[in-house]
């Protein structure tokens, strides 16, 4: 063969080549990316034109020269074979089917050896398009028994995780526990499961740790970097004393109030104090508090609650003889979740609902298909505007279940869902003036929908006869009706006026006023001392916005 330069613009492709599938556009920009950092390492190899032509063709290295191209570059190094009667598509296919990637051995020593030139590890990962992580993890393999590196070699790889701990180890240990564990003629492949776990050691890692920095220097912790760990902070420790013994000190230093330090059974499960009752769902200010040590060493933290002292019969505390003799044993089945397990349940249940809620994403059809059903819970009451006071409100709960199918799926289709929506308003919001009035966002929502233009002709006897005499000359001049000197023939020019057409009193619009609106929104803004205090609550919720009793039939109207 003949080494030549060539503008890789004047080389022909072959159609016989092996390789006609495309190469993925990540694979081309990985090659692309290597030429231009370290050129073209294997020459491409091409031949002579048969048929007389004065061109060549390329036999091997189509992607390399289409990439060289893109690169920009105006000449590169092709090998010059002689052109075979196949068309070279035999060599072909032995270079494609034959070429085999390095394992990590020769790879670690391929690495080493750029270092011994020169490189650096920032460099090598540009030039192999590798992050700088992945070069630190095979130079690890320096810390690998040279005798257990050549048997890795032949292809008798471990996986990650155990590479990671043969590497942690000394060479001294894998030297020992190599003569027990290396291959034989009988069995020529190594148990690399055995290998480790002679190797395992306890690890305390540093995420785990609640003490800071000057704790570890107290009890002499030398954080070690696992760089086969893909945590961001993969240090550890393996002085298990050491590291406990700083986790205890920050926990008695760190005991809330109402707290204690609670030891652990063989099984990692924390020991509370006796008749001390788990709380599973968010504590009260009243709960107590029990720090531990899990199994990692990790600090854990839950809370329980004392039950209360009962009363005897004669008014004082009852003993435990006491109580049982008021009691008598009944034998019964026990259920397979108790009345404890089950309250249990509910606790994790709401606690998990109300997080999911919070920062789950959740389509806008989905949320307003549960806004529905939460309207229909039994823990709902409403002092609706359809009138009545209901828990679980069974007109809402019908149109709530109208987003489900035969087989109990729930339905997530627009039409529906805004059907049930415009039902579900009508049945909550209310204008009147008695206990179901909604208050101001009653009047929000008006507005919004634009209820203003379903209010119906006020200009009737039975609402005029409401103004004072000044209001009603008010809408005369609106009307162009002369007021009467009686105010009754007043009123009725104006009912004889405006029957044909429509009057509504400006009193009657829904647009609420800026004033009333700011007050509402200061008093129902979040505040520290609501944070700190979520059982206060509003006592004069319903206070707000008197004097609106028109505009509820108007907003029915509207939301059908």
């Amino acid at each position: 063969m003949q080494l030549i330069k060539i503008d890789p613009r004047a080389l022909n492709e072959n159609p016989d080549r092996m390789r006609q599938t495309k190469s993925t556009p990540q694979a081309d920009a990985l090659l692309l990316a290597t030429i231009k950092a370290v050129g073209i390492v294997q020459p491409p190899v091409i031949t002579p034109e048969t048929g007389g032509g004065n061109g060549y063709v390329i036999n091997a290295g189509h992607r390399r020269v289409k990439q060289a191209i893109a690169a920009g570059l105006e000449e590169i190094d092709v090998l010059v074979d002689e052109a075979a009667n196949d068309n070279g598509a035999m060599r072909s296919m032995i270079e494609n089917i034959a070429r085999e990637a390095l394992n990590p051995v020769d790879q670690w020593r391929a690495i080493e050896r750029l270092v011994a030139l020169g490189w650096t590890e920032e460099a090598i990962g540009v030039a192999l398009t590798l992050p700088v992580r992945q070069i630190r993890k095979l130079r690890l393999l320096a810390n690998v028994l040279p005798i257990m590196l050549d048997h890795m070699a032949k292809g008798d790889m471990p996986d990650e995780r155990q590479l990671r701990t043969i590497a942690s180890a000394s060479l001294d240990e894998q030297k020992e526990v190599w003569k027990k564990h290396k291959p034989s003629k009988a069995v020529p492949q190594v148990s690399w499961g055995s290998v480790t776990q002679a190797l395992t050691k306890a690890r305390m890692y540093a995420s785990h740790a609640s003490f800071g920095d000057d704790l570890a220097q107290a009890y002499g912790i030398q954080w070690v970097e696992d760089l086969f760990a893909q945590a961001e902070d993969s240090r550890y420790t393996t002085d298990v004393e050491a590291f406990l013994g700083a986790q205890q000190e920050w926990m008695t230093n760190n005991l809330p109030r109402k707290g204690i330090i609670a030891e652990t059974t063989n099984w990692g499960e924390v020991k509370l104090p006796p008749k001390a009752e788990r709380v599973y769902g968010k504590p009260s200010k009243s709960d107590c508090t029990a720090m531990y040590l899990d199994r990692d060493g990790q600090v854990q933290s839950v809370h329980y609650r004392m039950p209360a002292a009962k009363k005897s019969k004669d008014g004082g505390m009852a003993t435990g003889t006491d109580a049982a003799d008021e009691s008598t044993a009944v034998s019964k089945p026990r259920p397979d979740v108790t009345r404890r397990g089950i309250e249990i349940i509910g606790d994790l249940r709401t606690d998990a609902l109300h997080e999911a809620l919070a920062r789950a994403p959740v389509e806008d059809d989905a949320l307003m298909a549960l806004l529905i059903l939460a309207f229909a819970g039994k823990n709902v009451s409403v002092d609706s505007g359809s009138g009545g006071t209901y828990y679980g409100n069974r007109r809402i709960a019908r149109h709530a279940a109208t987003l489900f199918d035969q087989d109990g799926k729930l339905v997530l289709d627009m039409d529906t869902l805004r059907v049930a929506t415009r039902s579900i308003l009508v049945e909550v919001l209310s204008c009147r003036e008695n206990r179901t009035d909604s208050g101001i966002v009653a009047r929000v929502a008006g507005e919004m929908v634009g209820a203003d233009n379903f209010l119906p002709n006020m200009g009737t006897d039975d609402f005029l006869s409401c103004l004072s005499r000044t209001a009603l000359e008010g809408s005369c001049k609106d009307a162009s009706v002369l007021p009467r000197q009686k105010v009754k023939e007043t009123r009725a020019a104006l009912v004889e006026h405006l029957k044909e057409g429509r009057f509504v009193h400006p009193a009657a619009l829904f647009a609420p006023d800026k004033a009333n609106l700011l007050a509402w929104l200061a008093k129902n803004a979040v505040t520290a001392a609501d944070e700190a205090d979520d059982q206060v609550e509003d006592s004069d919720a319903g206070d707000e916005d008197s004097g609106e009793a028109l505009g509820d039939e108007a907003f029915r109207e509207a939301a059908e």
